[in-house]
């Protein structure tokens, strides 16, 4: 073939390479002009999982503390609260802590309501993570720890919770990841969070494949921290544990 019969396919290339960059330009100016919503969309985002993922496993440790050394009255309760809350789905629990709640009475902002229902499946997921981490721990530590003198709560503070924190850590990463990700589905309820911004911001330049294409890689790096952090815990209480196992050695 002449060089000539190349000259179209080379004329395509520049083409298609010409209209790339421009488009590239036109999403990072885009992108400059929407820095502000988008850093506010991230704040909310950050603000929603951390705060459901604190107070859900705050709530979930108690929980689990219930469902596995709790009396039958407290733990009958317990268990009915927990399969309710896993078994529906986290976007009716939203909705209903943003209608129902204020039906009742109680009147919250979206906000609010939004925090509110993640932090409730959070906990019933970090629950049932504890209660099975507590339930490998075998028996005779506890019953050992009460005839030392150590009261319940110094029991789990020194001897059942160092121990159950390592065997739980991989689910609550998972759980973690899943806030994050449920967090999106406030914006049905009308929080301003990363994925309402940006929503927003294409209804307005008509880019979605680039802007989605930016939410899903902030999403995904905002669980991969996630996960770092549990490295690292696991990565502290495996030192800890090796170095009390050398000190009892000696």
């Amino acid at each position: 073939m002449s060089v000539m019969e190349y000259i179209p396919f080379l004329d395509s290339l520049i083409d298609l390479f010409t209209t790339q960059q421009k488009s590239f330009q036109k999403f990072a100016h885009l992108l400059w002009l929407a820095r502000y919503p988008i850093l506010k969309g991230i704040g909310t985002t950050l603000a929603i999982s951390t705060l459901s993922i604190v107070f859900g496993t705050i709530l979930g440790i108690g929980v689990g503390l219930a469902l596995t050394y709790g009396r039958r009255l407290v733990r009958w309760p317990v268990r009915i609260y927990t399969d309710f809350i896993r078994g529906t789905p986290v976007l009716v629990l939203i909705l209903a802590s943003f209608y129902i709640l204020d039906f009742v009475g109680l009147s919250l902002t979206a906000f609010q309501a939004g925090i509110f229902a993640l932090t409730v499946f959070c906990s019933s997921h970090v629950g049932e993570t504890v209660r099975g981490a507590l339930q490998t721990i075998p028996k005779g530590q506890a019953e050992a720890s009460t005839a030392l003198g150590l009261t319940f709560f110094q029991t789990f503070r020194k001897v059942l919770w160092p121990q159950a924190l390592r065997q739980m850590l991989p689910n609550w990463v998972n759980t973690a990841a899943e806030m994050v990700k449920a967090s999106t589905l406030l914006s049905i309820i009308g929080v301003a969070e990363l994925l309402l911004r940006t929503q927003e911001i294409i209804s307005r330049t008509f880019m979605s494949l680039p802007f989605y294409f930016l939410a899903g890689f902030i999403y995904f790096s905002i669980n991969f921290a996630i996960e770092l952090f549990g490295k690292y815990v696991e990565r502290k209480t495996a030192i800890a544990t090796h170095a009390n196992s050398t000190d009892r050695a000696s």
